[in-house]
């Protein structure tokens, strides 16, 4: 059930069908240069493709590897697929930094530029300050893995270093005609934040020659509305927390515990967000999602829910450093890890969550879904009788 619900919230936020769908309900006009950058750029850009067609008159695109969606050829129409890294930057982000810069600038006064900006970018995507090294970009990344710093944090850092973040993209790109689309993974769904700012500098009143319009096709919001509407279609009481989650994601995961706790039977409790853990030194596999997943787990057979589940996951289907979504627990978890060698509280202290999830088969597997709006948890608590 909760799986179902997390994947009608994932389709709901299809990064290709919401682009094309934005273009179809407010065309415009003329021919595009097309700069797409993030984890959902190469299905943003195929949905700019089915919208605009012909009137592509070429650009870059800047994903990790084995993001392109099928079906997808970018050089028909004059798109260039380059790569970067996610989540910690190397020498393929700074030459796709340098290659968007220059395209950019050498584009004629009269060109329009359609930027497509999705979560990741930061990564994806670099040109340094003169003087600042790969090394700095590299260990503010593991830092920004590491320590628990909020998104507005670490982006006051990024901006430090960078010729891109804080609205460098948008003065390369002044006095040029440019529209951007985003996909929001951010608290506020604030384009100073979104892709550590590559289009809007902080601050309330930003120079007009760098204000570049802004359309958001999909946020969190629309996730957590879909997975809503999924559940009540199915015939449970969804009910969609208030606020979003941040903070440490083992006090996320008892929160989420805490609100299943007090769940009629045949509802869930839908929140959304993104949490933050801290690394210790060493530390084992793992991401957010499933550090939040493991501390539920151990409040779910702490308080003894032997009903409920609590299903983490982040929407881009990669949670940290690793290629699982997050995971989807329950009260036997913990017994389960003990089974196969594990101890849940020494795993969870050890940032080792991954590993003992894997021997537990919690881990949830998706995929690159090709679209980030964040990261999803699902408590439900099922039925006594009637409700499939």
């Amino acid at each position: 059930m909760s799986v179902a619900i997390f994947r009608a919230a994932l389709d709901a936020v299809d990064a290709r069908r919401c682009v094309r769908e934005s273009l179809e309900r407010r065309p415009v006009r003329g021919g595009w240069h097309v700069i797409a950058i993030g984890k959902a750029a190469g299905a943003m850009a195929f949905g700019t493709v089915d919208a605009l067609g012909e009137h592509i008159q070429g650009g870059r695109i800047i994903m990790p590897p084995d993001h392109l969606p099928h079906g997808f050829d970018p050089g028909a129409h004059g798109l260039v697929v380059l790569h970067g890294a996610h989540p910690v930057p190397d020498e393929r982000s700074l030459a796709a930094g340098e290659e968007v810069a220059r395209y950019v600038s050498a584009l004629p006064a009269g060109a329009q530029i359609l930027f497509l900006v999705s979560g990741g970018a930061s990564a994806l995507v670099e040109w340094l300050r003169p003087g600042v090294t790969l090394d700095d970009l590299a260990g503010l990344n593991r830092h920004a893995l590491a320590s628990g710093e909020s998104i507005e944090q670490i982006n006051a850092r990024r901006r430090k270093l960078s010729r891109l973040k804080g609205g460098g993209l948008a003065t390369l790109a002044a006095p040029r005609r440019s529209l951007a689309l985003m996909i929001s993974d951010v608290p506020g769904d604030d384009p100073r934040v979104i892709g550590s700012g590559l289009l809007h500098p902080p601050g309330r009143n930003p120079d007009a020659a760098r204000r570049v319009p802004v359309r958001l096709v999909a946020t969190l919001r629309t996730a957590l509305n879909a997975a809503a509407q999924a559940a009540r279609a199915r015939g449970w009481k969804a009910i969609v927390a208030r606020s979003r989650l941040q903070g440490p994601a083992a006090e996320a995961g008892q929160i989420a515990v805490e609100r299943a706790a007090r769940l009629p039977p045949g509802s869930v409790w839908i929140a959304g967000g993104e949490t933050t853990v801290v690394l210790p030194e060493p530390h084992g596999r793992g991401g957010r999602n499933q550090h939040l997943a493991l501390a539920a787990a151990i409040e779910l057979e702490a308080r003894g829910l032997s009903d409920v589940t609590v299903l983490a996951a982040g929407t881009d289907g990669i949670d940290g450093a690793t290629t699982d979504a997050g995971a989807l627990v329950d009260a036997d978890t913990c017994m389960r890890g003990r089974d196969a060698g594990f101890e849940p509280d020494v795993s969870l202290a050890s940032a080792d969550s991954g590993s003992f999830l894997e021997a537990t088969g919690d881990l949830l597997h998706t995929g690159p879904t090709l679209t980030n709006v964040g990261d999803l948890v699902i408590a439900a608590k099922p039925p006594t009788r009637g409700v499939a």
